[in-house]
Protein backbone atom coordinates (compact mmCIF):
# COMPACT_ATOMS: atom_id res chain seq x y z
CA UNK A 1 0.00 0.00 0.00
CA UNK A 2 2.79 2.41 0.91
CA UNK A 3 4.58 1.62 -2.35
CA UNK A 4 1.39 2.33 -4.28
CA UNK A 5 0.73 5.60 -2.45
CA UNK A 6 4.23 7.07 -2.42
CA UNK A 7 6.13 5.28 -5.26
CA UNK A 8 9.06 4.56 -2.94
CA UNK A 9 11.10 2.41 -5.34
CA UNK A 10 10.70 4.92 -8.15
CA UNK A 11 12.06 7.59 -5.81
CA UNK A 12 14.98 5.39 -4.74
CA UNK A 13 13.80 5.22 -1.14
CA UNK A 14 12.23 2.82 1.36
CA UNK A 15 9.91 2.91 4.36
CA UNK A 16 12.70 2.97 6.96
CA UNK A 17 14.52 5.86 5.27
CA UNK A 18 11.34 7.90 4.86
CA UNK A 19 10.28 7.45 8.48
CA UNK A 20 13.77 8.29 9.70
CA UNK A 21 13.73 11.41 7.52
CA UNK A 22 10.32 12.34 8.94
CA UNK A 23 11.60 12.01 12.49
CA UNK A 24 14.61 14.15 11.59
CA UNK A 25 12.43 16.88 10.08
CA UNK A 26 10.09 16.77 13.07
CA UNK A 27 12.91 17.17 15.59
CA UNK A 28 14.25 20.22 13.75
CA UNK A 29 10.86 21.96 13.69
CA UNK A 30 9.21 20.71 16.90
CA UNK A 31 10.14 24.02 18.54
CA UNK A 32 7.11 25.59 16.84
CA UNK A 33 4.68 23.87 19.22
CA UNK A 34 6.21 25.89 22.06
CA UNK A 35 7.27 29.09 20.26
CA UNK A 36 3.99 29.69 18.39
CA UNK A 37 1.79 29.72 21.53
CA UNK A 38 4.27 32.09 23.21
CA UNK A 39 4.17 34.58 20.31
CA UNK A 40 0.41 34.45 19.68
CA UNK A 41 -0.14 34.50 23.43
CA UNK A 42 1.38 37.99 23.43
CA UNK A 43 -1.47 38.99 21.11
CA UNK A 44 -4.01 37.82 23.68
CA UNK A 45 -4.87 34.43 22.18
CA UNK A 46 -5.14 31.67 24.81
CA UNK A 47 -1.81 29.82 24.73
CA UNK A 48 -3.17 26.38 25.55
CA UNK A 49 -5.62 26.53 22.65
CA UNK A 50 -2.88 27.77 20.30
CA UNK A 51 -0.73 24.81 21.34
CA UNK A 52 -3.47 22.40 20.25
CA UNK A 53 -4.16 24.37 17.05
CA UNK A 54 -0.46 24.34 16.19
CA UNK A 55 -0.19 20.56 16.56
CA UNK A 56 -3.41 19.91 14.64
CA UNK A 57 -2.70 22.20 11.68
CA UNK A 58 0.91 20.99 11.42
CA UNK A 59 -0.39 17.41 11.31
CA UNK A 60 -3.15 18.24 8.84
CA UNK A 61 -0.97 20.33 6.52
CA UNK A 62 1.88 17.82 6.50
CA UNK A 63 -0.51 14.91 5.92
CA UNK A 64 -2.17 16.62 2.96
CA UNK A 65 1.23 17.55 1.51
CA UNK A 66 2.35 13.94 1.86
CA UNK A 67 -0.78 12.10 0.74
CA UNK A 68 -1.99 14.51 -1.95
CA UNK A 69 1.22 16.07 -3.34
CA UNK A 70 3.66 13.27 -2.35
CA UNK A 71 6.45 15.66 -1.36
CA UNK A 72 8.71 15.27 1.73
CA UNK A 73 7.83 18.77 2.89
CA UNK A 74 6.35 19.42 6.33
CA UNK A 75 4.05 22.28 7.23
CA UNK A 76 3.28 24.28 10.36
CA UNK A 77 2.48 27.86 11.42
CA UNK A 78 5.27 30.00 9.99
CA UNK A 79 7.87 31.82 12.03
CA UNK A 80 7.92 35.46 11.00
CA UNK A 81 4.31 35.23 9.89
CA UNK A 82 3.25 34.64 13.50
CA UNK A 83 5.40 37.56 14.66
CA UNK A 84 3.86 39.85 12.02
CA UNK A 85 0.40 38.65 13.10
CA UNK A 86 1.01 39.28 16.80
CA UNK A 87 3.28 42.32 16.95
CA UNK A 88 2.48 44.26 13.77
CA UNK A 89 -1.21 43.55 13.18
CA UNK A 90 -2.72 42.88 16.62
CA UNK A 91 -0.46 44.87 18.94
CA UNK A 92 0.86 47.43 16.43
CA UNK A 93 -2.32 48.22 14.48
CA UNK A 94 -4.76 47.42 17.28
CA UNK A 95 -6.65 44.83 15.20
CA UNK A 96 -8.54 42.34 17.43
CA UNK A 97 -7.08 38.86 17.11
CA UNK A 98 -10.32 37.31 15.77
CA UNK A 99 -10.25 39.87 12.92
CA UNK A 100 -6.58 39.11 12.30
CA UNK A 101 -7.45 35.40 12.06
CA UNK A 102 -10.17 36.43 9.63
CA UNK A 103 -7.54 38.17 7.48
CA UNK A 104 -5.47 34.98 7.46
CA UNK A 105 -8.58 33.02 6.47
CA UNK A 106 -9.38 35.39 3.59
CA UNK A 107 -5.79 35.26 2.33
CA UNK A 108 -5.98 31.46 2.43
CA UNK A 109 -9.20 31.48 0.42
CA UNK A 110 -7.54 33.75 -2.15
CA UNK A 111 -4.67 31.25 -2.26
CA UNK A 112 -7.05 28.38 -2.99
CA UNK A 113 -8.60 30.32 -5.87
CA UNK A 114 -5.16 31.29 -7.21
CA UNK A 115 -4.04 27.66 -6.97
CA UNK A 116 -7.16 26.26 -8.65
CA UNK A 117 -6.87 28.70 -11.55
CA UNK A 118 -3.16 27.99 -11.96
CA UNK A 119 -2.05 31.50 -11.02
CA UNK A 120 0.37 30.38 -8.31
CA UNK A 121 1.88 27.71 -10.55
CA UNK A 122 2.32 30.31 -13.31
CA UNK A 123 4.10 32.60 -10.87
CA UNK A 124 6.42 29.86 -9.62
CA UNK A 125 7.23 28.60 -13.11
CA UNK A 126 7.92 32.19 -14.21
CA UNK A 127 10.75 32.64 -11.68
CA UNK A 128 14.05 33.04 -13.60
CA UNK A 129 16.68 30.31 -13.12
CA UNK A 130 19.10 32.67 -11.36
CA UNK A 131 16.47 33.61 -8.77
CA UNK A 132 15.50 29.95 -8.28
CA UNK A 133 19.10 29.16 -7.40
CA UNK A 134 19.33 32.25 -5.19
CA UNK A 135 16.24 31.22 -3.25
CA UNK A 136 17.84 27.86 -2.44
CA UNK A 137 21.09 29.56 -1.38
CA UNK A 138 19.20 32.18 0.61
CA UNK A 139 17.29 29.45 2.42
CA UNK A 140 20.62 27.83 3.25
CA UNK A 141 21.95 31.07 4.73
CA UNK A 142 18.68 31.54 6.58
CA UNK A 143 18.95 28.04 8.02
CA UNK A 144 22.56 28.74 9.02
CA UNK A 145 21.54 31.88 10.90
CA UNK A 146 18.75 30.00 12.70
CA UNK A 147 21.17 27.20 13.58
CA UNK A 148 23.89 29.50 14.89
CA UNK A 149 21.33 31.42 16.95
CA UNK A 150 19.84 28.24 18.39
CA UNK A 151 23.32 27.02 19.28
CA UNK A 152 24.16 30.25 21.08
CA UNK A 153 27.12 30.80 18.75
CA UNK A 154 25.54 34.00 17.36
CA UNK A 155 23.70 36.34 19.76
CA UNK A 156 22.11 39.81 19.44
CA UNK A 157 24.26 42.87 20.01
CA UNK A 158 22.90 46.41 19.77
CA UNK A 159 25.99 48.21 18.33
CA UNK A 160 26.80 45.55 15.71
CA UNK A 161 23.41 43.75 15.42
CA UNK A 162 25.05 40.36 16.14
CA UNK A 163 28.19 39.02 17.75
CA UNK A 164 29.72 35.72 18.86
CA UNK A 165 28.10 34.22 21.94
CA UNK A 166 29.87 32.85 24.98
CA UNK A 167 31.61 29.84 23.47
CA UNK A 168 32.56 28.56 26.92
CA UNK A 169 28.94 27.66 27.66
CA UNK A 170 27.82 24.00 27.37
CA UNK A 171 25.26 24.70 24.63
CA UNK A 172 27.64 26.07 21.95
CA UNK A 173 30.28 23.46 22.82
CA UNK A 174 27.81 20.58 22.47
CA UNK A 175 26.42 22.09 19.25
CA UNK A 176 29.91 22.22 17.72
CA UNK A 177 30.57 18.63 18.82
CA UNK A 178 27.23 17.55 17.36
CA UNK A 179 27.98 19.29 14.05
CA UNK A 180 31.35 17.54 13.72
CA UNK A 181 29.68 14.23 14.57
CA UNK A 182 26.99 14.71 11.90
CA UNK A 183 29.52 15.65 9.19
CA UNK A 184 31.81 12.76 10.12
CA UNK A 185 29.02 10.18 10.12
CA UNK A 186 27.64 11.50 6.83
CA UNK A 187 31.10 11.28 5.25
CA UNK A 188 31.37 7.70 6.47
CA UNK A 189 27.93 7.05 4.90
CA UNK A 190 26.29 6.14 8.19
CA UNK A 191 22.52 6.13 7.70
CA UNK A 192 20.63 8.46 10.00
CA UNK A 193 23.69 10.63 10.63
CA UNK A 194 21.61 13.75 11.30
CA UNK A 195 19.23 12.01 13.68
CA UNK A 196 22.16 10.38 15.53
CA UNK A 197 23.67 13.84 16.00
CA UNK A 198 20.43 15.25 17.42
CA UNK A 199 19.96 12.33 19.83
CA UNK A 200 23.62 12.40 20.92
CA UNK A 201 23.53 16.09 21.83
CA UNK A 202 20.19 15.65 23.61
CA UNK A 203 21.67 12.87 25.75
CA UNK A 204 24.73 15.02 26.53
CA UNK A 205 22.43 17.88 27.55
CA UNK A 206 21.24 15.85 30.56
CA UNK A 207 24.81 15.58 31.83
CA UNK A 208 26.30 18.94 30.85
CA UNK A 209 23.46 21.28 29.89
CA UNK A 210 21.20 21.13 32.92
CA UNK A 211 18.45 19.45 30.92
CA UNK A 212 15.81 17.67 32.97
CA UNK A 213 13.34 14.92 32.19
CA UNK A 214 9.82 16.35 32.41
CA UNK A 215 7.72 13.24 31.96
CA UNK A 216 6.15 11.66 28.92
CA UNK A 217 2.37 12.01 28.75
CA UNK A 218 -0.03 14.88 29.40
CA UNK A 219 -3.65 15.42 28.36
CA UNK A 220 -4.16 18.01 25.57
CA UNK A 221 -5.86 21.29 26.53
CA UNK A 222 -9.15 22.43 24.99
CA UNK A 223 -9.16 24.18 21.60
CA UNK A 224 -12.59 25.74 22.24
CA UNK A 225 -11.25 29.28 23.01
CA UNK A 226 -9.92 29.67 19.43
CA UNK A 227 -11.85 27.17 17.29
CA UNK A 228 -13.91 29.07 14.68
CA UNK A 229 -13.40 32.35 16.55
CA UNK A 230 -12.19 34.12 13.40
CA UNK A 231 -13.97 37.32 12.44
CA UNK A 232 -14.17 37.47 8.61
CA UNK A 233 -16.46 40.55 8.44
CA UNK A 234 -14.01 42.37 10.72
CA UNK A 235 -11.16 41.33 8.42
CA UNK A 236 -12.96 42.85 5.45
CA UNK A 237 -13.55 46.11 7.29
CA UNK A 238 -11.99 49.42 6.39
CA UNK A 239 -8.23 49.53 6.73
CA UNK A 240 -7.52 45.83 7.08
CA UNK A 241 -7.33 45.14 3.34
CA UNK A 242 -3.67 46.10 3.49
CA UNK A 243 -3.16 43.39 6.11
CA UNK A 244 -4.76 40.79 3.83
CA UNK A 245 -2.49 41.93 0.96
CA UNK A 246 0.61 41.57 3.12
CA UNK A 247 -0.45 38.14 4.37
CA UNK A 248 -1.13 37.08 0.77
CA UNK A 249 2.21 38.26 -0.63
CA UNK A 250 4.32 37.04 2.28
CA UNK A 251 2.59 33.65 2.41
CA UNK A 252 2.87 33.27 -1.36
CA UNK A 253 6.60 33.75 -1.58
CA UNK A 254 7.51 32.33 1.81
CA UNK A 255 5.88 29.02 0.91
CA UNK A 256 6.91 29.18 -2.74
CA UNK A 257 10.54 29.83 -1.89
CA UNK A 258 10.60 26.99 0.61
CA UNK A 259 8.88 24.55 -1.76
CA UNK A 260 11.32 25.35 -4.58
CA UNK A 261 14.38 25.32 -2.34
CA UNK A 262 13.61 22.04 -0.58
CA UNK A 263 12.47 20.33 -3.81
CA UNK A 264 15.70 21.45 -5.49
CA UNK A 265 17.78 20.09 -2.61
CA UNK A 266 15.94 16.76 -2.87
CA UNK A 267 16.52 16.54 -6.62
CA UNK A 268 12.76 16.59 -7.22
CA UNK A 269 12.79 19.31 -9.90
CA UNK A 270 12.27 18.22 -13.50
CA UNK A 271 13.82 20.73 -15.91
CA UNK A 272 13.84 23.23 -13.06
CA UNK A 273 10.15 22.76 -12.26
CA UNK A 274 8.09 20.83 -9.70
CA UNK A 275 5.98 18.16 -11.40
CA UNK A 276 3.20 18.22 -8.80
CA UNK A 277 3.48 21.91 -8.02
CA UNK A 278 -0.27 22.61 -8.29
CA UNK A 279 -1.00 19.89 -5.71
CA UNK A 280 1.68 21.18 -3.35
CA UNK A 281 0.33 24.73 -3.61
CA UNK A 282 -3.25 23.59 -3.03
CA UNK A 283 -2.15 21.64 0.06
CA UNK A 284 -0.40 24.77 1.32
CA UNK A 285 -3.48 26.92 0.67
CA UNK A 286 -5.85 24.52 2.43
CA UNK A 287 -3.58 24.44 5.48
CA UNK A 288 -3.74 28.23 5.80
CA UNK A 289 -7.56 28.18 5.82
CA UNK A 290 -7.65 25.28 8.31
CA UNK A 291 -5.12 27.00 10.58
CA UNK A 292 -7.17 30.19 10.74
CA UNK A 293 -10.29 28.18 11.59
CA UNK A 294 -8.44 26.31 14.34
CA UNK A 295 -6.94 29.49 15.80
CA UNK A 296 -3.39 30.07 14.58
CA UNK A 297 -1.56 32.36 12.19
CA UNK A 298 -0.58 31.43 8.64
CA UNK A 299 0.65 27.90 7.96
CA UNK A 300 3.49 27.43 5.50
CA UNK A 301 5.99 24.92 4.16
CA UNK A 302 8.94 24.57 6.53
CA UNK A 303 12.51 25.14 5.45
CA UNK A 304 13.58 22.65 8.14
CA UNK A 305 12.21 19.98 5.78
CA UNK A 306 15.63 20.21 4.14
CA UNK A 307 17.04 18.31 7.13
CA UNK A 308 14.74 15.38 6.41
CA UNK A 309 15.60 15.54 2.73
CA UNK A 310 19.27 15.33 3.62
CA UNK A 311 18.45 12.29 5.75
CA UNK A 312 17.03 10.59 2.65
CA UNK A 313 13.39 11.71 2.51
CA UNK A 314 12.08 11.77 -1.07
CA UNK A 315 8.34 11.08 -0.85
CA UNK A 316 5.21 12.08 1.00
CA UNK A 317 5.78 9.34 3.55
CA UNK A 318 8.32 11.66 5.18
CA UNK A 319 5.65 14.37 5.56
CA UNK A 320 3.11 11.82 6.75
CA UNK A 321 5.54 10.69 9.46
CA UNK A 322 5.90 14.32 10.57
CA UNK A 323 2.10 14.59 10.70
CA UNK A 324 1.81 11.53 12.95
CA UNK A 325 4.47 12.89 15.30
CA UNK A 326 2.71 16.26 15.60
CA UNK A 327 -0.50 14.46 16.50
CA UNK A 328 1.40 12.47 19.12
CA UNK A 329 2.69 15.75 20.54
CA UNK A 330 -0.83 16.52 21.70
CA UNK A 331 -0.22 13.87 24.35
CA UNK A 332 3.58 13.76 24.74
CA UNK A 333 4.45 17.44 24.85
CA UNK A 334 6.78 16.96 27.86
CA UNK A 335 8.88 14.44 25.90
CA UNK A 336 9.12 16.68 22.81
CA UNK A 337 10.24 19.53 25.05
CA UNK A 338 13.31 17.57 26.12
CA UNK A 339 15.19 18.23 22.82
CA UNK A 340 17.00 21.58 23.32
CA UNK A 341 17.49 24.05 20.43
CA UNK A 342 21.25 23.51 20.41
CA UNK A 343 20.65 19.79 19.75
CA UNK A 344 18.91 20.46 16.42
CA UNK A 345 21.26 23.32 15.48
CA UNK A 346 24.01 20.99 14.13
CA UNK A 347 21.52 19.34 11.74
CA UNK A 348 20.31 22.69 10.43
CA UNK A 349 23.84 24.04 10.00
CA UNK A 350 24.96 20.92 8.15
CA UNK A 351 22.05 21.17 5.70
CA UNK A 352 22.70 24.92 5.30
CA UNK A 353 26.31 24.31 4.31
CA UNK A 354 25.23 21.81 1.66
CA UNK A 355 22.64 24.20 0.21
CA UNK A 356 25.30 26.85 -0.45
CA UNK A 357 26.92 24.72 -3.15
CA UNK A 358 24.20 25.81 -5.58
CA UNK A 359 25.98 29.18 -5.83
CA UNK A 360 28.04 27.67 -8.64
CA UNK A 361 24.94 27.45 -10.83
CA UNK A 362 24.57 31.25 -11.03
CA UNK A 363 25.80 32.91 -14.23
CA UNK A 364 28.25 35.29 -12.55
CA UNK A 365 29.41 36.78 -15.87
CA UNK A 366 26.00 38.41 -16.41
CA UNK A 367 25.43 41.05 -13.73
CA UNK A 368 21.73 41.38 -14.63
CA UNK A 369 21.36 37.76 -13.49
CA UNK A 370 24.07 37.56 -10.80
CA UNK A 371 23.28 40.77 -8.88
CA UNK A 372 19.54 40.06 -8.35
CA UNK A 373 20.49 36.53 -7.31
CA UNK A 374 23.05 37.83 -4.80
CA UNK A 375 20.54 40.37 -3.46
CA UNK A 376 17.95 37.63 -2.96
CA UNK A 377 20.36 35.31 -1.18
CA UNK A 378 21.70 38.06 1.10
CA UNK A 379 18.43 39.77 2.01
CA UNK A 380 16.68 36.55 3.10
CA UNK A 381 18.91 35.98 6.16
CA UNK A 382 19.62 39.64 6.88
CA UNK A 383 15.91 40.54 7.07
CA UNK A 384 14.99 37.18 8.62
CA UNK A 385 12.34 36.89 5.91
CA UNK A 386 12.20 34.63 2.86
CA UNK A 387 9.50 36.80 1.32
CA UNK A 388 11.47 40.06 1.67
CA UNK A 389 14.51 38.49 0.02
CA UNK A 390 12.42 37.32 -2.92
CA UNK A 391 10.76 40.76 -3.14
CA UNK A 392 14.06 42.62 -3.40
CA UNK A 393 15.34 40.02 -5.85
CA UNK A 394 12.39 40.42 -8.21
CA UNK A 395 12.49 44.20 -8.07
CA UNK A 396 16.24 44.28 -8.74
CA UNK A 397 15.94 41.76 -11.56
CA UNK A 398 13.21 43.71 -13.37
CA UNK A 399 14.92 47.07 -12.79
CA UNK A 400 18.32 45.93 -14.13
CA UNK A 401 16.81 44.27 -17.21
CA UNK A 402 14.94 47.52 -17.89
CA UNK A 403 17.91 49.88 -17.39
CA UNK A 404 20.22 47.71 -19.54
CA UNK A 405 17.80 47.50 -22.47
CA UNK A 406 16.98 43.81 -21.96
CA UNK A 407 13.37 44.17 -20.86
CA UNK A 408 12.20 41.67 -23.48
CA UNK A 409 13.98 38.90 -21.58
CA UNK A 410 11.67 39.36 -18.60
CA UNK A 411 8.52 37.22 -18.43
CA UNK A 412 5.27 39.19 -17.99
CA UNK A 413 4.62 37.52 -14.62
CA UNK A 414 7.96 38.85 -13.33
CA UNK A 415 6.93 42.42 -14.16
CA UNK A 416 3.63 41.96 -12.35
CA UNK A 417 5.32 40.49 -9.27
CA UNK A 418 7.97 43.23 -9.20
CA UNK A 419 5.30 45.93 -9.41
CA UNK A 420 3.22 44.28 -6.66
CA UNK A 421 6.21 44.09 -4.36
CA UNK A 422 7.12 47.72 -5.14
CA UNK A 423 3.57 48.76 -4.27
CA UNK A 424 3.70 46.75 -1.06
CA UNK A 425 6.99 48.33 0.04
CA UNK A 426 6.00 51.90 -0.90
CA UNK A 427 2.40 51.96 0.32
CA UNK A 428 2.13 49.16 2.86
CA UNK A 429 5.67 48.77 4.20
CA UNK A 430 7.86 45.72 4.69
Amino acid sequence: MLERLFKLKQSGSDVRTEMLAGLTTFLTMAYIIFVNPAILGDAGIPKEAVFVATCLVAALGSAVMGLYANYPIAMAPGMGLNAYFAYAVVLGMGVPWPAALGAVFVSGCLFILASLFGLRAMIVNGIPHSLRVAITVGLGMFLALIALKNAGIVVPNAPTLVKAGDLHQPGPIMAVAGFLLVVTLDRLRVRGAILIGIVAVTVLSFFFGGNTFQGVVSAPPSIAPTFLHLDVPGALGVGIQNVILVFFLVELFDATGTLMGVASRAGLLVEGKMERLSKALLADSAAIVAGAALGTSSTTAYVESAAGVQAGGRTGLTALTVAALFLACLFIAPLAAVVPPYATAPALLFVACLMLRDLGDIEWGDTTEAIPAAITALVIPFTYSIAEGIAFGFITYAALKLTTGRAREVAPVVWVIALLFTFKIVYVGT
